[in-house]
């Protein structure tokens, strides 16, 4: 009997995946553990091996092809003695377009996409006239139940489309995947509606893409359709913002022994053949290690919330946010607190460099209780970073600089650099987190202590 080979789950979250490449082709033979293809999820490219050997009797998803779900068949192999005969060809779907409405011009769905805009900023100016008067306009709603797939209802909310716009071709007028790309495209007009929202409020996403689109000329602009990975971090970011209490503080480290410390110690690192060190430690190198040190100094602080309870972790596995085209990875080292100077520097060098290709394992970026985030590098002073759910905390890094001090009465200048906590404050409370952030500035501006 024909195996079906399927769209594996790389990860416990993973609903959907784009077939990146095929490494085969219908016909060719293959053994067990051979590589057959190229999966992209939002955050990594994995390949699938097979499982079986035989033969590929036929490829049901073409390469390039995104939104495929996991555990659906993506192609089947034929063992020995098998026909293709018994493999039914995969089914091309055809292009629909909304029934009773004709296809339109891109430029005929932006005058609709104004007229909903226009009508949202009347209702806007409306409200406000009422509230000088001591009245109130009355909110607007949909008059009636939207019927549409789960599918279209997600994909409408991603593109900023109110889905009682879009005409349905479905039984009995149901929208589907195929109108909301239609309308996304601008095949098929949407339609004027009222918003169940009170005149003048912003849905809970903020301005829709309509009302966007409707403040700027058509042709002054490049409008780039987010990926998956962008997605992603806007979901979670936006989560984050909206359901987790954030709090910060903000600390002063003297960094002159940590600086002193490191340019000894990569002055000690011996020369390869090619004359190079064989590690050069960063800044950054020091603050993952105090961090992770401070962490298990102040335990209450390693933290997540998990609703009903809080998990308090016995290792530092810290993240560090590695900025790759497009998005943001966040890449854990395991264990932190144990490992050396240089360990931490070639494994985050590692993990950086197969993020920035999109080489990561799930397991090497899913998990760690705090993050660190370094901006540095680019000058920044000082910033308050947005916490990665379910971390309690991350540590935000700004730039070492000279900076003039009192010293017992002495006027002296020395290298000072800002780190700021955002602290989850459901798992962590300020003197808690004032705590560790204490802890670990007295490990920057003392780096033999981090061994003690």
């Amino acid at each position: 009997m024909p195996i079906d080979i399927t769209m594996p789950a790389l990860s416990p979250t993973m609903e959907e995946g784009k077939l990146a490449k095929w490494h085969v082709k219908e016909g060719d033979s293959v053994s067990s553990g051979d590589v057959i293809a190229e999966i992209e999820t939002d955050k990594a490219t994995m390949e699938v091996e097979a499982v079986d050997e035989g033969k590929i009797g036929r490829i049901m998803v073409a390469e390039g092809t995104e939104g495929v779900k996991v555990n659906a068949v993506i192609a089947v192999l034929l063992q020995e003695g098998e026909s293709l005969d018994a493999v039914a060809a995969p089914k091309a779907e055809a292009p629909k377009t909304p029934a009773n409405d004709g296809p339109a011009k891109p430029d005929t769905a932006r005058a609709d996409f104004e007229k909903v805009a226009a009508a949202d900023m009347n209702a806007a100016k409306n409200k406000v006239a009422n509230s000088n008067t001591g009245t109130s306009a009355p909110a607007r709603t949909d008059g009636g139940k939207v019927f549409a797939s789960p599918l279209a209802r997600r994909l409408a909310k991603e593109a900023g489309i109110d889905v009682s716009a879009i005409s349905g071709s479905g039984p009995k007028g149901r929208v589907v995947k195929s109108d909301v790309e239609a309308a996304k495209s601008g095949k098929a007009p949407l339609k004027a509606v009222a918003s169940a929202t009170p005149a003048g409020a912003a849905p809970a996403g903020g301005m829709t893409k309509a009302q966007v689109l409707a403040l700027y000329p058509e042709g002054s602009y490049e409008l780039v359709p987010n990926d998956g990975m962008r997605k992603v971090v806007a979901a979670r970011l936006t989560e984050s913002k909206q359901t987790v209490p954030h709090f910060y503080l903000t600390v002063d480290c003297k960094i002159d022994a940590l600086l002193a410390a490191r340019e000894q110690i990569n002055a000690a690192s011996p020369k390869g053949k090619d004359g190079k060190p064989d590690y050069k430690l960063s800044v950054n190198d020091f603050v993952m290690k105090a961090w992770a040190v401070a962490l298990q100094r102040v335990p209450l602080a390693n933290a997540t919330w998990a609703v009903d309870s809080i998990l308090y972790h016995k290792r530092s596995d810290v993240a560090v946010a590695v900025a790759v085209p497009g998005g943001l990875f966040t890449p854990v080292v395991k264990s932190c607190e144990t490992k050396t100077l240089r360990e931490i520097s070639e494994e985050v060098k590692d993990l950086a460099a197969r993020a920035r290709g999109k080489k990561l394992a799930p397991h090497e970026y899913q998990g760690g209780a705090s993050s660190v985030s370094n901006l540095g590098m680019f000058g920044i002073k000082e910033f308050g970073a947005v916490i990665n759910p379910p971390h309690g905390t991350i540590l935000a890094v700004g730039v070492g600089e000279e900076r003039v001090y009192a010293d017992k009465g002495e006027i002296k200048i020395g290298q000072f650099m800002s780190c700021t906590l955002s602290c989850d404050h459901r798992a962590v409370d300020g003197a808690l987190g004032a705590e560790v952030l204490g802890v670990f500035k007295g490990l920057i501006e003392n780096p033999v202590m981090m061994l003690a």
